[in-house]
């Protein structure tokens, strides 16, 4: 997935402070890890976020939201959000829902 760095420095900030967070290369982009668990990524004008299969209905049920679809099969618990709906203080709206679920994950 190729991503635009712009969209990858707002997310750098936005995770810089938290602890538990790596940076990894994958998809041909880019994903932040919590405690070795795919917390989040970005594309291209858009962010990813891991809520759960619990939290997906939550989550796209906000604005810019959308479910992933990879080689024609939904990926449950992943969304996109549109880069216009992470403006401001949504960036860590959209962390901190993510982090409900992946922190419920076991340390890799």
């Amino acid at each position: 997935m190729p991503h635009d760095p712009h969209l990858a420095d707002r997310m750098r900030a936005a995770l810089a402070r938290r602890k538990g967070i790596s940076e990894r290369a994958m998809f041909g982009g880019i994903c932040w890890m919590l405690n070795g668990n795919m917390l989040c990524g970005v594309e291209v004008g858009r962010f990813m976020f891991r809520v759960g299969k619990e939290l997906e209905a939550k989550a796209l049920a906000k604005p810019g939201a959308s479910p992933i679809v990879f080689t024609g099969r939904r990926m449950g618990g992943l969304v996109w959000v549109d880069e216009a709906a992470c403006r401001g203080r949504a960036l860590a709206g959209w962390i901190k829902l993510a982090s409900r679920f992946v922190a419920t994950l076991p340390t890799k």
